[in-house]
């Protein structure tokens, strides 16, 4: 598994569940339909995000360990669905690169009530919220 999340080249990956690709598209729509973003720009950030996907993102399946740690997590924390499966994907993540000898992963998420969690449960965590 370390071997698909971690590209020692650069130094740094993006670790995520599939249903990130739901979430992105899902924002990016709410935003349309609220007129913050138009449909032109809607296409090109929709585009870019397909990239990214492709070469940048390393995709954790929201397969059964998954779903069972993020179950867990929902009964010990108040958290959304969704975020159970981001915190649980990053958990498992974590312990992979940590079994294999390598860095801990950073939680990234701009959600303060999730970044809690996680470092409860023992993540490093980084809100993008707090840089100018």
């Amino acid at each position: 598994m370390v071997s698909q999340l971690v590209d020692l080249s650069t130094g740094n990956t993006i670790i995520t569940t599939e249903i990130t690709i739901v979430e992105v598209i899902s924002a990016f729509n709410r935003r349309v339909r609220e007129a913050t973003l138009t449909q032109e720009d809607y296409e090109l950030v929709r585009a870019d995000f397909d990239a990214l996907c492709g070469s940048e993102y390393r995709f954790v399946s929201t397969a059964l360990p998954v779903l069972e740690r993020a179950r867990d997590l929902l009964e010990q924390h108040p958290l959304r669905a969704y975020d159970a499966v981001q915190l649980a994907t990053g958990l498992i993540a974590n312990d992979t690169l940590l079994g294999a000898g390598l860095p801990a992963l950073t939680f990234l998420s701009a959600d303060t009530r999730l970044l809690n969690v996680a470092i409860t449960e023992g993540l490093v965590t980084d809100n993008p919220n707090v840089y100018p």
